[in-house]
């Protein structure tokens, strides 16, 4: 995948959001980490639908999880509107990301250059930069 130089990489899993930077070239990424962001979950409305067509045992963390895709587009919806325009890629892992393009508003949508279905988060650094450059 080309990730163009100076574009942000989120990580993301239903807990976890990391962003990280391409301080590399296109096509051999090297990855800073920019932060690690704690969001407030508040969009519990995400997970209802898959909570009442499916009412199985942990089902509850599986609404955090969805509400967690959520507030990370919520996220980037701020960022973008308060100025930050880096092209930005995506690696979570599938029900995330899947929850994450249910919820990103059209200005996020705009910047994403690239997603990766794949769960990156708790990946060695050059783990990450080899699974983004095959993806």
């Amino acid at each position: 995948m080309k990730i163009p130089h100076h574009a942000l990489v989120a990580l993301a899993n239903g807990e976890r959001l990391i962003i990280m930077r391409n301080v590399g070239q296109p096509f051999e990424p090297k990855l800073e980490k920019v932060s690690e962001q704690d969001l407030l979950l508040t969009n519990f409305s995400a997970g209802v639908r898959h909570h009442e067509a499916a009412n199985t045992a942990g089902s509850s963390s599986n609404i955090d999880e969805l509400a967690h895709g959520a507030a990370i587009a919520d996220f980037f919806k701020k960022a973008t509107h308060d100025g930050e325009t880096d092209p930005l890629v995506i690696a979570a892992d599938p029900k995330t990301l899947g929850e994450i393009r249910l919820q990103c508003h059209q200005v996020v949508k705009d910047r994403i250059v690239g997603e990766v279905a794949k769960d990156l988060t708790n990946q060695p650094l050059e783990a990450i930069e080899r699974a983004l450059t095959l993806a």
